[in-house]
């Protein structure tokens, strides 16, 4: 399924035609690579990777770029692909559509896609919350992922936070019922602020939970834990 409205939020216009300010929870940063990662997109890219412009095509579905009908597993923010490359090699009956914009983060997600043999992963760049309203039908999620999302640490910058009430209700209304939201953060406060947003969403139960094991233990969760920062995991399930 896709809808008339572009694919990359930053670059939508008013009706008269004038750019459009958005608030989003990301900022997309450099994109020179590194050789590893250069070699790596250069060998998996047009395999594992679904250009922007492709959600856009008419009769757009993820079902087509990962070549079969599976349960799919949304992940928000996949960063360099530690968590990913993990995970969906231990689910190979599922597809793991990983959403980030950092293109040498995806890069780097492809060599350990290809180290782990996991060929369930396709990735994109396309806007997380643009994607889910637009490209992944209500109740059809069998899964979805946020660890570390950014936790815009500064006050005038908690908008731009990913988990508002908004995309909550938004979140609760893809997931299947009994299907699993998993959240993890190193920022008491954004910890605190996803709690609350969470239980208010009536479409979610759940609660903070033990570190979810399969999890691996990546470089922010490292960063927090070095900081002294105390790692919070969430797993909140579609209520009905």
């Amino acid at each position: 399924m896709s809808g008339a409205v572009p694919a990359r939020p930053h670059h939508r216009l008013t009706p008269e035609g004038r750019r459009m300010r958005e608030v989003l929870s990301y900022s997309r940063r450099g994109s020179r690579f590194t050789p590893r990662q250069a070699a790596a997109w250069e060998a998996h890219h047009e395999r594992w990777v679904v250009p922007e412009r492709a959600v856009d095509e008419p009769g757009f579905t993820w079902a087509r770029h990962f070549g079969r009908e599976a349960p799919l597993v949304v992940e928000i923010g996949s960063g360099v692909g530690e968590a990913t490359a993990v995970l969906a090699a231990a689910r190979p009956e599922h597809d793991v559509l990983a959403l980030e914009v950092w293109r040498p983060g995806i890069a780097d997600t492809l060599w350990r896609l290809a180290d782990a043999g996991a060929e369930n992963v396709r990735l994109c760049s396309v806007d997380a919350v643009w994607s889910l309203e637009h490209t992944v039908a209500p109740g059809s999620l069998a899964g979805l992922w946020t660890f570390f999302p950014d936790p815009w640490p500064k006050q005038k910058h908690h908008k731009r936070r990913l988990v508002t009430p908004a995309f909550a209700r938004l979140a609760a209304s893809r997931l299947a019922p009994g299907a699993a939201w998993r959240l993890a953060t190193d920022w008491p406060d954004y910890a605190e602020q996803m709690r609350a947003v969470l239980d208010a969403e009536p479409g979610l139960v759940g609660a903070e939970v033990e570190r979810w094991s399969e999890r691996p233990v990546t470089r922010f969760e490292r960063k927090g834990r070095e900081a002294g920062r105390p790692i919070v995991d969430l797993r909140y399930v579609r209520a009905d």
